[in-house]
C-alpha cells in the first residue's frame, strides 16, 4: 500500500483477456478463400436473368363473352315502389313494402336507444331469448349502456351542464 495524500492505492492481481489483434489483414487474402458463401441451399423460384420466354405467337386464352340477362326478375323489377307515396293511393305506406328489412326496423325513427328498445318490445314474446340467450342479453347490455349514457353524459334542453 501507498499513501498519496488522502488516497490509498493497492495493487488487485485480476485477471486481464490477452487481445491480440489482427493488424495486416489484407482486401487480397479474402479473395483466396473464394466468394463469400450467403443464404446456402436458398434455391430462387424465379427465373431472373434475361428476357421471359416466348414459346410461340399464340394468343391468351380469353374467356367467351356471355351477356348478362337485363330483363330477369330482380333487376327489371328494381325500385318499382320508389314513388308509391307519391304515384299509389293512400291506404299502402311505404314502409309496408321493404320486404328485406326486419318487422322492429321497418320505418323507425330515432336514434340507437329507440331502436333497439322498439327491437326488444317485438322480441321479447318470441323464441329469441330463448333461442338466441347471448344475443338477447347482449342487447339488453347495449340498452342499459345506452340509457345510462344518455342521461348522464348528454345535454338536455333543460339542464345547462
Amino acid at each position: 500500500m501507498a499513501w498519496f495524500g488522502n488516497v490509498i492505492r493497492t495493487t488487485i492481481n485480476a485477471w486481464t483477456p490477452q487481445v491480440t489483434s489482427v493488424r495486416f489483414r489484407y482486401h487480397a487474402d479474402k479473395f483466396k478463400k473464394g466468394p463469400l458463401v450467403r443464404r446456402y441451399g436458398y434455391v430462387d423460384p424465379i427465373d431472373t436473368r434475361g428476357l421471359l420466354p416466348r414459346n410461340s405467337d399464340a394468343k391468351l386464352p380469353m374467356p367467351i363473352y356471355r351477356p348478362t340477362n337485363a330483363w330477369n326478375e330482380k333487376k327489371a323489377l328494381f325500385g318499382q315502389n320508389d314513388y308509391i307515396d307519391i304515384l299509389g293511393s293512400d291506404n299502402l305506406h311505404p314502409t309496408k313494402i321493404l320486404y328485406n328489412v326486419p318487422s322492429w326496423l321497418r320505418g323507425v325513427k330515432g336514434n340507437e336507444f329507440i331502436v333497439l328498445l322498439r327491437k326488444r318490445k317485438m322480441l321479447q314474446h318470441g323464441v329469441y331469448p330463448i333461442a338466441r340467450p347471448t344475443k338477447w342479453k347482449e342487447l339488453h347490455k347495449r340498452i342499459k349502456y345506452l340509457y345510462r349514457f344518455l342521461n348522464q353524459k348528454t345535454k338536455t334542453g333543460k339542464s345547462s351542464t
